[in-house]
């Protein structure tokens, strides 16, 4: 990175800290699998432990490449360069299938080959570049521009590109654009081939805005042929359900949404994508974000990015309508992250995320986060976080999803639990100690330590039935603030390989809190009594996931489980305020099946099939209560199919 982006970068992560009303500290091991704030979730499931990719680039006579660039497209992008053996290494790569190729300008590119990354294991590779101009390049024609009136005989793509002696020069894009004859070969015209060298004593307008024109062109075809692009592309259909007979109901699977995903590699140190979704019906809503990421280890690692949402309802829900004065709702997000290595051993990550909507009295919400990570010894870790998060009503129907979500855009309408009340953000401070082990043949054990306070702590509310208004349904639901809260707890963890092809992790924790009452009690006691937290409280929970593979029939299953004595449930007639409804579970289901029948060129296809009943996305230094107190969430179902390049 140039002393000027670097500079820019850390300007506009200076900004964002700035902005903070509290200092932060944590420790973080800064890798690749962190959120899209920078920090790794601490209430998420351990990830899977990461696999790595190397190999050899060689050309036809079994020489090594150097200087070659390699890129590994799937579950997450990666690229590297080859060293003088034409050896390279990718570390830290996310379990799963991925296809690699590589480029180099005066080669032709290889064809791309998938290769699966084991957890825990390095794999390794070995690709072939063939030069420009070998014989299995010679006997390529190229075709006719349709301009010349007495074209030769054809000229073997071997001259062209000697004549180039460059495969990314201008010759080479003029031969790349030129318009195609369709049922004749002949050489490309020699004015189209010929560059001028322009007079630098005369100025003539036409040549001024030919050659302008020119290096535009030029410079827009080299972007498009030089850069490694890679892709997703989902079609889908979601709808929601109470009970199994629902399922098969018309109105179950009455959405459908379509998202779009490019990301690319910004020079040889980072990594932009932009992704985005829309859905139209009753709710037209659609959703945009773009990332800036660094990957290369480095003194300073960015981590810089922006999200915006809207939504439109145009039903006839009148709930729905009561907290919005023209039919839409807008949310837009920024955030930038920066991990300062001070030492090999000492990282430091901080930031913060500015979020505004505009349905909320007090619009701008301000989340700064600072984590310190030490190493004192290979495979042990100590960590340290503080943070001030702020998180409005309706902020799931907004943002990205976490690493195991899938993209959609504002799906459910919601609106305020007392009408004569405002919307109101829930804010936490969040501090906490960590210490991970790692125990070898990807294994890691971790124990937690943390502390909370959060004022206005959020209630969400399915399927309840106001006094005097109307039922909500699956795609509503009502928000409230049911008090404040201290809470202390710990949590202790472990993530590994139980089988060749079966990864799982499980997490128990235990968190006592102290109750204040406030907010909107008194109407969340008339219609979920079991949300109501009076008191102290005692929560224990356990979190476990579990993720497969079959590679005989490509298919991937991740299924995630969580069970507490916390969650609020719809309550029974004659059930005592704030008594406990006992242990309750909630759950996410996700199969993908590779379709390699419908394969072609570089892009797979994949069927999508997922089922869940979590309702928020598990964010690092979130409440412990933000899961809890949802109040019958309706099951979630999502197909469709998935194209990846």
């Amino acid at each position: 990175m140039t002393g000027t982006s670097r500079f820019t970068a850390s300007a506009v992560v200076g900004g964002l800290a700035l902005l903070c009303t509290s200092v932060a500290t944590r420790a973080q091991v800064p890798v690749n699998g962190a959120d899209s704030d920078g920090l790794r979730p601490v209430t998420r499931l351990v990830s899977l432990a990461s696999g790595s990719l190397q190999g050899i680039v060689q050309d036809e006579k079994g020489a090594p490449v150097n200087g070659a660039l390699v890129s590994a497209l799937g579950a997450t992008t990666s690229t590297a360069t080859t060293d003088r053996t034409g050896r390279f290494v990718m570390v830290t790569l996310l379990p799963g299938p991925y296809f690699v190729r590589a480029h180099l300008s005066g080669f032709m590119a290889s064809r791309g080959q998938y290769i699966e990354v084991r957890p825990s294991s390095r794999t390794s590779s070995s690709i072939a570049l063939r030069h420009v101009g070998t014989d299995s390049a010679a006997n390529y024609r190229v075709l006719a521009a349709g301009t010349a009136s007495d074209p030769e005989p054809a000229q073997p793509a071997s001259e062209v590109a000697s004549a180039a002696n460059d495969d990314h020069g201008e010759t080479a894009w003029r031969l790349r654009h030129a318009r195609r004859g369709i049922l004749r070969d002949a050489t490309v015209p020699d004015d189209i081939i010929t560059v001028d060298t322009p007079d630098v004593n005369a100025f003539e307008p036409a040549s001024f805005l030919g050659q302008g024109f020119g290096s535009a062109a030029r410079l827009a075809g080299n972007f498009l042929t030089d850069t490694v692009f890679s892709g997703q592309v989902n079609l889908l259909t979601t709808g929601s359900f109470d009970n199994p007979q629902q399922l098969f109901t018309v109105d179950s699977m009455s959405r459908g949404v379509a998202y779009l995903s490019v990301s690319a590699p910004a020079g040889g140190s980072a990594d932009w994508t932009v992704r985005g979704a829309l859905t139209q019906g009753d709710i037209a809503s659609w959703i945009v974000a773009g990332s800036y990421t660094t990957r290369v280890q480095a003194r300073h690692r960015y981590d810089i990015g922006m999200s915006y949402a809207t939504q439109r309802y145009g039903g006839g829900n009148p709930a729905a309508l009561r907290d919005v004065t023209d039919g839409s709702r807008n949310a837009g997000a920024l955030y930038g992250f920066d991990t300062f290595a001070i030492t090999p051993s000492v990282s430091l990550t901080y930031g913060s995320r500015y979020a505004r909507y505009d349905y909320l009295e007090s619009r701008g919400l301000i989340s700064p986060r600072a984590a310190l990570t030490i190493t004192p010894a290979d495979h042990f870790r100590v960590s340290a976080l503080v943070s001030s998060r702020a998180v409005a009503p309706g902020a799931e129907e907004f943002l990205p999803p976490g690493d195991t979500g899938i993209w959609l855009p504002p799906q459910r309408t919601f609106s305020s639990l007392a009408d004569a009340q405002p919307l109101r953000a829930e804010r936490a401070t969040h501090v906490e100690m960590e210490i991970e082990r790692d125990l070898g043949a990807g294994s890691t054990v971790s124990f937690r330590a943390f502390h909370q306070r959060v004022d206005d702590q959020l209630v969400t509310l399915f399927g309840v039935q106001l006094p005097d208004g109307p039922a909500t349904t699956l795609g509503h639901y009502f928000l409230g603030n049911s008090g404040n809260f201290d809470a202390t707890g710990w949590s202790a963890g472990v993530h590994a390989a139980i089988a060749r092809r079966v990864h799982a992790s499980v997490e128990y924790s235990l968190a006592h809190a102290n109750w204040t009452s406030g907010g909107d009690l008194a109407y969340i006691l008339v219609v979920a009594p079991s949300a109501v937290r009076l008191g102290s409280d005692r929560i224990q929970d356990v979190s476990t996931s579990v993720e497969t593979e079959v590679p005989e029939t490509s298919t991937r299953v991740l299924v995630l489980y969580r069970l507490s004595n916390g969650f609020a449930r719809a309550d029974a007639p004659g059930q005592p305020p704030g008594e406990r409804p006992g242990f309750d579970g909630r759950f996410d289901v996700q199969v993908r099946q590779s379709l390699p029948f419908m394969n072609f060129s570089n892009a797979r296809w994949e069927m999508l099939l997922a089922v869940h009943n979590f309702f928020r996305e598990s964010s690092a230094d979130q409440s412990i209560y933000d899961e809890l107190l949802v109040v019958h969430p309706p099951k979630r179902v999502v197909g469709g199919l998935t194209l990846r390049f």
